[in-house]
């Protein structure tokens, strides 16, 4: 308890130039745009290098062993349509990558403005995304399920 009128007693903490630079909006935002550079790179050599070219950039592991379309089979052919202009072909390879493509962007703008701001990642944000990691999960498994029978054949890339 502090008596009225007591000066209170400073602190003796000193900050140096490594801890101000620890709380500079560029250096919190530092993971986030290096992820963003390396999507980058990765969707101009999905530009460069065609990958609908059977074996270009591999065999998807699941469809390789069990003859099974994960949510994620057609997505590099997708992402290589959509270098080219083409929304009709990047819908025919893989709907749900497409489609997830905003959601994921929306995401990253936002974490980049608050981590520019310095906001901390609030209970209730916290709460926002795994609700939405839920449900992206569920909707995969579901997409999954219907692109590998018969009448959902039309989603298969």
């Amino acid at each position: 308890m502090t008596q009225l009128g007591a000066v209170p007693a400073q602190s003796s903490t000193t900050y140096d130039a490594a801890s101000r630079d620890a709380t500079s909006p560029w250096r919190r935002m530092r993971p986030l745009a290096v992820g963003g550079l390396l999507v980058g790179v990765a969707t101009v050599a999905l530009h460069f290098r065609d990958p609908h070219q059977h074996g270009s950039w591999g065999m998807c592991p699941l469809y390789a062993l069990t003859g099974i379309y994960c949510p994620g089979c057609g997505g590099l052919r997708a992402v290589n349509d959509l270098t080219n202009s083409n929304l009709r072909a990047a819908l025919s390879s893989n709907v749900f990558v497409v489609l997830l493509m905003p959601v994921a962007v929306g995401w990253w703008l936002t974490a980049l403005r608050n981590r520019w701001r310095g906001v901390p990642g609030a209970p209730f944000a916290r709460q926002h995304a795994t609700v939405l990691t839920y449900v992206i999960a569920v909707v995969a498994v579901i997409f999954m399920i219907v692109r590998n029978t018969p009448w959902g054949a039309a989603l298969a890339p």
